[in-house]
């Protein structure tokens, strides 16, 4: 009876991470799942042939040289769900798409479908069976023999370096300092267990280590298969990555442009650990994870380090990163006031403080927001700081928040401190009264403004009385002063401000906020409202449209409820979706919220502005902040994520008690507007240790990508309550395509050392209008019904006129689009590629289809034409034969969409124009129609829908024909670099092509 491995549990000891590991494991077999294409499953027990020239299973129906396939037949090997058989109806919710593997063999490409009992089975597969491809008809020696390799050389070099002595062995001690020393973050325990292990297998003594026993648990202990997986893939050889795998895995795998050898060389020169790799251009095992976890390949998008967005708009149509009660280091009530928390919120990029001003027993003001006396922190100490820490994180403008509760004479002293310890950065001019909006950051660089009350214009006093703001009283009440502030009959409470402090305020006066109408009428741009949370939420909730229009030329504040007197943060994007700029935020208190602001405010340098989508920003746009599904215009994605293992995962806070044992899995958690908001955790790593392996895929929809977060939670799975290990927060918009490390950090956003996620990111284009529709093969049969965005009807004759004459090239700009990604979509396919993979992916594959069988190529690309054609060079396969069909399709309605796009980009814009010269005669429009309340209103909203439906979808298309552009320059490039393409040298260079195929002009 034959050997069998259970990999369903795969033992811990046995860790594939070699190709010699993989093919004996094939040697010794295991049991697969067969799938038929009538969808019904068959286990079978599957093995390697001891001349490894073929692959057998067994018990078959077949006589026994019928149930095999010969190695040298395989054109290629698809892990995932990538054959129709595969993604049919009946089989696709049966088993994870890491558990499944396909092999497509023989002259006909046919596909051998196959289930295993875990990932770790595909992987060692998948691993030795592409290995066993790549060397053709030379049989690769048996695992184990011949010349020591480029990794066993540089291994066996370090430990000639730590043998001082000379003799051939170091001490146990020596070896795991060595070890660790190569490999931060793995614990030294972990290393000595390894030694142990080793040594009692081999009846060694203990004290010592000899250099084969180095090696060896070296090799053990920090091959990672994960990532060896991934070299094998893209290696020629599967032993190390040259200069033009490397370039091929930087290009395809990762989605980096204009990649050069000399950068790749630049790499290897960096990263690779051993002298020889360096010298001759290899990346080998160690020096491949090496560059994996470095910050070159970080998931954060290098861009983003930086300021990157356009800092010339006007102020309000930032996000920007605001404090509340940022001296607290503790919580509300019973924290204590400490001037370091200043520092710390300006370092972290804060740009909007609030400064509570109480009279001080020395006669000075003071600032603090506990009842506790002994813990107040004189004004003059505060300005001091801020002055001296105000820019050291950004160059951006700051906002003093000052809510005043101290006496006039105080105030006085106040004023006098600001003058003189700011001195030319605070900014004192007056506003343009010509102008609509507020200057930019950029114009206010280096400037502090006063945010603030100020006294009427007609007021000649050297103080008066103004109306009060509702911040701040929950502590004057615990104070036991607010009984003396509150004025007869009711009403809005009045303080008594001094002309001093009231000329320090210019471009955010603060006023109180009656409603969006009057705001609408006679709110001038210099002057700002602050909302109370519960205020600002009630107007998210009913008035979301109003809330994002007001927000186009007014700031807008958001504080806590003073029911938080634990200090608690409010949810920022709540806020965020309606457009309010400054969402006050308790930068003492770690937890969700908080990810989400320092994940959010990381985009932009960190500068602690945010630039606010263009569909919140422009004059005429529709954005309702709680629709529930894709918004008019704005292009949705897919976020395809693959959550691989995790690296040196701590235990949680205060587990100690619990034993070794962490069994962690990963949540993904989408934070955007409503439509977006989604969460998707993989299974729990039972008994993993610290390097789990997750190899689980998770898909979100993204329809609003400008306002959407994700954030990666790392929870210990436990029956008592799931206890938080480490968490990251990332914009959308900052996300790098590829396998990238994910840099995790604790509840209060510190770095943990050596913790990571390793994760596989891939962003695609969604399919289709409306709601995310099945994709594959299968869920294409059903024929769907195209959705057509539409304008919608104004009830004015005149106007509808002009937005009707956009029905047809609305039809026309969607049915170009989805044709071509509807033929896309069905290409990747039929190559065995996901959506989101590229052009240059679809190309190489077919390629490498072609190079792997003995005749020529039967397919070629004629790259003298500018749309080239996939032409068969005698009878093909069936397959081929498919693939060339729906290459055709493709290029055709691509071709289509390129010399269509211009000139239903200029209708579309001829009738947004046309629909805009109303805009400014709309009200004296509206009034001659006489419409009011709700049918005026209805109006309004469906102008601005028609307006953003009609550039939003102009800009889908512009986009899609450069899409189209960049296709066909893939496809040339592609075609050279693999050897499928003729007249090559006929074929246009990058620019001759981008410049008979202009993209449309703005």
């Amino acid at each position: 009876k034959k050997k069998t491995v259970s990999f369903s549990t795969m033992p811990n000891d046995r860790k594939i991470n070699s190709t010699g590991a993989c093919i004996s494991f094939m040697l010794e077999g295991c049991e697969l799942k067969k799938v038929r294409s009538n969808s019904r499953m068959y286990s079978r027990f599957f093995v390697l042939d001891a001349d490894m020239r073929s692959v057998r299973w067994e018990p078959s129906k077949k006589d026994s040289e019928k149930a095999k396939i010969e190695i040298k037949s395989v054109k290629e090997v698809r892990v995932g769900k990538k054959t129709p058989v595969l993604r049919s109806n009946g089989l696709s919710d049966q088993f994870p798409d890491e558990c499944a593997f396909s092999i497509i063999y023989g002259d006909n490409y046919e596909s051998l479908d196959l289930v295993a009992s875990s990932a770790d089975v595909v992987s060692a597969w998948v691993m030795g069976l592409r290995y066993l491809v790549s060397y053709g008809k030379h049989t690769p020696e048996a695992p184990g023999t011949g010349h020591p390799s480029l990794r066993t050389s540089w291994i066996s070099s370090v430990f000639d370096l730590a043998d001082l002595e000379k003799s051939g062995r170091i001490p146990v001690s020596r070896a795991v300092q060595l070890i660790k020393a190569l490999n931060p973050g793995m614990k030294a325990s972990t290393i000595e267990l390894k030694f142990k292990e080793l040594q009692k297998a081999g009846e060694r003594p203990a004290a010592e280590v000899a250099c084969d026993l180095f090696v060896e648990a070296y090799c053990e202990l920090c091959t990672r298969p994960e990532i060896f997986f991934l070299l094998v893939q893209f290696s020629s050889n599967k032993e190390y990555l040259g200069l033009k795998d490397l370039l091929m895995f930087l290009e395809v795998e990762q989605g980096m442009e204009g990649v050069t050898e000399e950068k790749c060389l630049e790499i290897v020169s960096k990263y690779e650990p051993s002298k020889e790799g360096r010298e001759k251009g290899y990346l080998a095992i160690d020096g491949f994870t090496r560059y994996l976890l470095s910050a070159d390949c970080s998931i954060f998008d290098p861009q983003h380090r930086k300021v990157c967005q356009d800092m010339g708009q006007p102020l309000s149509h930032y996000y920007i990163s605001s404090a509340h009660s940022a001296c607290l280091l503790e919580d509300n009530f019973w924290g204590r006031s400490d001037i370091n928390g200043y520092i710390s919120a300006l370092g972290l990029g804060c740009r909007s403080i609030e400064l509570v001003l109480w009279d001080g027993p020395e006669g000075e003001p003071v600032v603090y927001t506990s009842p506790s006396a002994a813990s107040c922190v004189p004004f003059r100490t505060v300005v001091e700081l801020i002055e001296q820490h105000a820019f050291t994180a950004s160059a951006y403008p700051l906002i003093l928040c000052l809510v005043v509760r101290c006496s006039a004479a105080q105030q006085r002293l106040a004023a006098q401190c600001l003058r003189k310890t700011l001195g030319e950065k605070l900014y004192l001019e007056p506003p343009d009264p010509t102008a609509s909006y507020l200057p930019s950051p950029e114009q206010l660089k280096g400037r502090i403004l006063i945010k603030g009350k100020k006294l009427p214009a007609g007021c000649e006093d050297s103080e008066g009385e103004v109306s009060d703001e509702e911040e701040g009283w929950e502590l004057a009440r615990r104070l036991g002063q607010e009984e003396l502030e509150v004025p007869e009959g009711g009403g809005p409470r009045r303080v008594h401000l001094s002309r001093e402090l009231s000329e320090l305020v210019s471009l955010c006066q603060a006023v109180p906020f009656q409603d969006f109408e009057s705001s609408r009428r006679g709110q001038r741009y210099w002057e700002m409202c602050s909302f109370s949370e519960v205020e600002a939420g009630r107007f998210a909730n009913e008035s979301p449209a109003e809330l994002v229009s007001y927000n186009k030329r007014f700031l807008s504040r958001v504080y806590p409820s003073p029911m938080r007197i634990d200090a608690s943060n409010m949810n920022p994007q709540d806020f965020w979706k309606c457009g309010c700029q400054m969402v006050a935020m308790n930068y003492q208190t770690p937890g969700l919220m908080m990810d989400l602001n320092a994940g959010w405010f990381r985009q932009n340098g960190a500068c602690g502005y945010v630039l606010r989508p263009a569909i919140m920003r422009e004059e005429v746009s529709y954005f309702s902040a709680n629709a529930k599904d894709s918004l008019p215009g704005v292009p949705a994605q897919l976020l395809h994520l693959k959550v691989i293992s995790g690296q040196n995962l701590p235990k949680p806070k205060g587990s100690g008690a619990k034993g070794e044992v962490v069994e962690p899995y990963v949540c993904a958690e989408i934070h955007g507007i409503p439509a977006d908001c989604a969460e998707h955790r993989t299974k729990t790593a039972l008994q993993s240790g610290d390097n789990p392996v997750f190899d689980e895929s998770l898909e979100f929809q993204i329809n609003l990508p400008e306002l959407a977060v994700l954030r990666f939670v790392v929870l210990d799975d436990d029956y008592i309550g799931d206890e938080f290990i480490a968490q990251y927060t990332i914009p959308f918009e900052c996300l790098q395509p590829g396998y990238r490390h994910v840099p995790l950090q604790s509840l209060s956003g510190e770095p943990l050392p050596h913790a990571t996620l390793f994760v596989h990111v891939a962003i695609s284009d969604r399919r289709g209008g409306g709601k995310g529709h099945r994709r594959g093969l299968a869920g294409r049969r059903g024929r769907r019904v195209r959705e057509y965005t539409s304008t919608k009807a104004t009830g004015i004759k005149v106007i509808d006129e002009v937005f009707r004459t956009a029905t047809q090239p609305l039809r026309e700009a969607t049915d170009l689009r989805e044709n071509v990604q509807n033929a896309l979509v069905s290409f990747k396919e039929l190559c065995g590629l996901t959506p989101a993979a590229n052009m240059k992916q679809c190309i190489l594959t077919v390629a490498a289809w072609l190079l792997h069988s003995d005749s020529t190529p039967s397919v070629t690309l004629n790259l003298a034409e500018q749309y080239p054609p996939m032409e068969a060079q005698g009878p093909i396969p069936d397959l081929l034969r498919k693939v060339l069909t729906a290459y055709e399709t493709m290029i055709q309605t691509s071709r289509t969409l390129i010399e269509s796009a211009d000139t239903v980009y200029g209708k579309l814009m001829q009738a947004q124009q046309a629909g805009m010269d109303f805009h400014k005669e709309l009200h004296r429009i509206e009034a001659k129609e006489g419409l009011r309340g709700r049918k005026l209103q209805k109006a309004l909203e469906s102008f601005a829908w028609n307006i953003t439906v009609l550039k939003g979808q102009a800009d889908l298309l512009k986009h899609a024909k450069a899409e189209a552009l960049d296709n066909l320059w893939q496809i040339h490039n592609a075609g050279q670099s693999c050897g499928i393409g003729r007249n090559g040298s006929a074929s246009p260079e990058p620019s001759r092509l981008r410049a008979t195929l202009e993209p449309i002009p703005e």
